[in-house]
Formats: C-alpha cells, structure tokens, sequence
C-alpha cells in the first residue's frame, strides 16, 4: 500500500481515546518492562476503556499464551479477556494452517503460547526433527530456552522443512535493558540452514490481517515503541499510530526515521491518549516549523532549535517536522545532538 510521505507529526482536536474506536496496544515497553507496569500505563488505559475506547494488546512475543497475558494485565491493574489480546503466534499459526491439511505436524520451538495457538488451528505441535513434522513453527521461547530446541529447527530446515516464525525482532526490553529476541535466535538457524523463514509478526501483513479480524477495528489506533515493528506495521497497514519514548525507541532514533517508521503522533508515554495533540505548522519566519513555543529548522547540517515551553516534546515534535521535511523521502542526516541536549532528550 503506497503512503505519502509523513513530514510532520499529525495535530488531533480530540484526544486520540476519543478520535480512534480501538487501540492496538504493543506490551514490552509500552504497557510494561520487565513484568512490571510503566509509569502512567494503568491510569491511562483504564481511562481510555472507560471512555470507550477498545483496547487490544498486540504482542510479538509468542511465548505466553492469551491467557496468561490477560491475568498479567489484570493482576497489574489494567482488566483484560483472553479476547483481548493478539499474539504473533496467533498470527504465524494461521498463515501455517492455510499451507497445511488440518493434523498436519509442527515442529514446534518456542513456548506454550505457540503450541496453544497451533493447536487452535488443528495442527500438531512436535518436538523433534525425526518426528516427521510438516512444518517448523519458531517463536521466543524465554531466556532458558534450551540449546538444543535451535538445533532441532536448523536439522528440519536443513532437511527442505517449510519454516515459519512468528516474528523477526532481533531485541525485546526487558526490566535489566535490552535483549536478544525472536530474530536473533532465527539468524541461528538461518546462518545453519541458509534459508529464510516466513514471518508473521509485526510490521508484516498477517499480523496486521490477524489484529483486524480478532478486534473488528473500523478506526484503529496503534500504539507502540518501536519504529520498525509497531510504527512500520501501521504504516503498511494504512493506520495511524502514536509513538511513545518509554521503550527501544530514542529522540534521536525517530528524528531519522526514515518514512515508514514515522508516527502519526509521539508522546512520551501512554498519557499520550487522552489528550489532544498540538499542530506542528510551517514557520515563515525561519523557513522551519513551530509547535507550542518552539521552533525548529535544519542550518548547515545540523538540527537547530530556538525558543522554549513547558513542553519539550512539542520541541520534539518541532524537530521531527525540520528533520523529516528536510530529508523527505530519505533518512535524516542532520545533526541533532545540540537541539536534543536543550530537551533533556
């Protein structure tokens, strides 16, 4: 699907619980880090579902099953269904079961979430390449997943076995920092069977079909932290979608975002969707952008910044536009480090 190229962060008279039915929620280093709730998340959300707004909590992590994420979200203070939340295992079990008769084995390497939603879809989960399996199926499988599950995958794969994974993030966040994720345990296999997988997880299609169909959305909102899997997936989905600063995603990281990992909206966590969000317009003035009480523009290479506010992240947002306009549709190069260091971002 052709986008236009973003320029500039998006304005919203109405809050975004307002303006958007349903948001599509990504969890590690949106919702929560390491187990435990990010500041302002349960707040927010409970306001936002008792305002109206649907929420549906989008996961790439294919480890747990929609059960087990639901009491996680319940037991931190935010209630939540099983119907309330889709996983890339979900996802990549129905793009299998659409190349595969119904009984047909898997080899499964990853966790119980994977296996649950294999299951859902009539197939067999496996556990060995000598167990004649149809298909490889790999999602994360936690930080003890055993050596040996990575050698099963790569004997099959070797052997001609169609593989499939249910995402390709190379890191997850976690309470101690960032991790090893999906993706890097894929690049295992492939660099031993020379062969790529079919992937599910955002920012592919299948995900995004699997999103649509589990929650109805008609104006969905995503929501997530990082560029290339929740922001990229919105924008090949041809959804709006806000970013927020309390995962992977850093300033300087979004303001050379090229276009598609460039969020209709940013905030700095999930406040961000209860209240409108300011218009970043042109600035005659300096041939840059203004929002709030800054103003932002590219001279000689390098980001500038000039005025201030009570609100940095509308500097931010300022920056991104004279960041963006000016690398159009390419990546920034523009030096940001001073106009950041005046944020504190």
């Amino acid at each position: 699907m052709n986008q236009p190229v973003r320029t500039r962060p998006e304005a919203s008279r109405q809050s975004l619980n307002e303006a958007y039915d349903t948001a599509l929620l990504d969890l590690d280093g949106v919702v929560y880090a390491g187990g435990e709730a990010i500041d302002h998340a349960v707040e927010s959300l409970v306001t936002a579902r008792d305002g109206g707004m649907r929420l549906a909590y989008v996961t790439n992590n294919a480890l747990r099953t929609p059960e087990a994420v639901a009491e996680h979200l319940t037991r931190l203070g935010m209630p939540a269904t099983p119907d309330d939340v889709i996983t890339s295992a979900q996802a990549v079990a129905r793009l299998i079961s659409e190349q595969l008769p119904k009984g047909a084995r898997v080899l499964v390497i990853g966790g119980e979430g994977l296996r649950v939603a294999l299951r859902e879809r009539g197939l067999t989960p496996v556990d060995s390449a000598d167990d004649d399996p149809a298909a490889v199926a790999q999602g994360y499988g936690g930080p003890d997943m055993p050596w040996a599950r990575l050698m099963e995958a790569g004997y099959a794969v070797a052997r001609g076995v169609p593989w499939f994974a249910s995402n390709l993030d190379l890191t997850i966040p976690s309470g101690r920092g960032i991790a090893p994720g999906n993706g890097a345990a894929v690049e295992v296999v492939r660099i031993v069977a020379g062969t790529s997988p079919q992937a599910a997880g955002k920012p592919l299609p299948p995900m995004h079909r699997e999103t649509i169909l589990r929650t109805g959305a008609r104006r969905p909102l995503v929501v997530g932290d990082r560029l290339d899997t929740d922001i990229e997936g919105a924008y090949a989905g041809g959804v709006d979608s806000l970013l927020v600063l309390t995962g992977v995603t850093t300033a300087a990281q979004l303001l050379a975002a090229e276009p598609g990992h460039r969020p209709s909206f940013v905030d700095r966590d999930l406040r961000g969707l209860l209240t409108p969000q300011p218009e970043v317009a042109h600035d005659g003035e300096s041939g840059g952008f203004r929002c709030g009480g800054w103003a932002a523009w590219v001279e000689n290479g390098a980001l500038v910044l000039e005025g201030g506010g009570e609100e940095p992240l509308d500097g931010l947002r300022a920056l991104c536009a004279a960041a963006w306009s000016g690398a159009g549709d390419g990546v920034s190069g523009a030096d940001a480090g001073k106009a950041l260091a005046r944020l504190g971002l």
